[in-house]
């Protein structure tokens, strides 16, 4: 099967209880779409950021313009599962996702070791880790392979221009998808036991997916997407305000990393002098967050004009 390497498209998302849940899925299987060909699966993605979580904090604060990157798999995962490489970018409401395919520690090890830099700041060249574009599935049908290569190139230009992106987060979730049956562009997505993890976070020590992590949403709670071409069907979004569900901003990624540093302040413990400390295992990535937290309130306020938080 060829998968689509390019979307652009709306997402709508909702927060749906239940009861909710069960009400709009038998409405939409009975006047819009059916269950796609994958029915129920397991979605398993490793965001790429920097060691401070820049790209997902700049995504809280709603810019106009911000985008990220993930590798993404589906299922058990293994060395040769295939995974994709996905940028997915948002411009004034609209997504844009471009994606190419190869097997997983492929992926991973392109993503982890092409973007490494030595002690004077000159690229590593890794060859052997490199994407075989021609090697992939996608790359069989002609008419792709230029895609592909457009594609990894604007990959490789993303990973140029933040330098340091690391593995730094895992999201993980069980899927229920939908498609259109007079629209195929037209899908709804309910995504459910949704958990992220910073520790582990390789997606092959998954024995069972969805089984390691923290839950990002309530008992019973699930998230819908709508995902249109074009226009929202009328009739549906007034079916939808009837049943009292409304759009929700909401980021997996950005829910993940808001528990993750909400549980970092939490793990503060007083030491022996009456000070605030935290493990020692927790000490970077706390360090990272606090710093530029610190950092930003003082640009803001103008304290620290053109000065660092190592500077003060």
């Amino acid at each position: 099967m060829v998968y689509i390497s390019s979307f652009r498209r709306k997402e709508i998302k909702y927060l749906l209880n239940e009861q909710q849940y069960k009400k709009i899925l038998g409405y939409i299987i009975k006047n819009y779409a059916s269950i796609d060909e994958y029915g129920e699966s397991s979605i398993n993605n490793i965001y790429f950021d920097t060691p401070d979580f820049k790209l997902v904090r700049t995504s809280l604060d709603k810019p106009v313009y911000k985008e990220k990157l993930r590798l993404r798999t589906y299922g058990a995962t293994t060395d040769s599962t295939n995974a994709f490489i996905e940028i997915k970018k948002k411009y004034k409401g609209i997504v844009y996702k471009r994606r190419i395919s190869a097997p997983y520690k492929n992926a991973l090890d392109y993503l982890t070791f092409q973007n490494t830099y030595d002690k004077n700041g000159i690229k590593n060249k890794f060859e052997n880790y490199d994407i075989d574009i021609n090697g992939t599935e996608n790359a069989k049908h002609t008419e792709h392979d230029e895609l592909n290569r457009e594609i990894k190139a604007e990959i490789d230009a993303f990973l140029e221009y933040y330098k340091n992106l690391v593995p730094r987060m895992a999201v993980t979730y069980k899927r229920t998808a939908l498609v259109g049956r007079e629209d195929p562009g037209l899908r709804f997505t309910f995504d459910r036991d949704i958990r992220w993890r910073v520790e582990d976070i390789d997606l092959r020590n998954n024995t069972e997916v969805n089984e390691k992590g923290e839950e990002i949403l309530s008992q019973g709670e699930h998230l819908m997407e709508v995902k249109v071409p074009a226009a929202f069907p009328i009739g549906l979004s007034r079916e939808f305000s009837e049943m009292g569900v409304f759009p929700v901003s909401i980021s997996k990624y950005g829910r993940g990393y808001t528990a993750y540093r909400q549980e970092l302040f939490q793990e503060l413990i007083p030491n022996q002098e009456g000070t605030l400390e935290f493990d020692r295992d927790r000490r970077a990535g706390f360090a990272a967050v606090v710093r530029n937290e610190i950092q930003l309130n003082c640009k803001k306020s103008g304290i620290v004009k053109g000065k660092t938080v190592s500077d003060l």
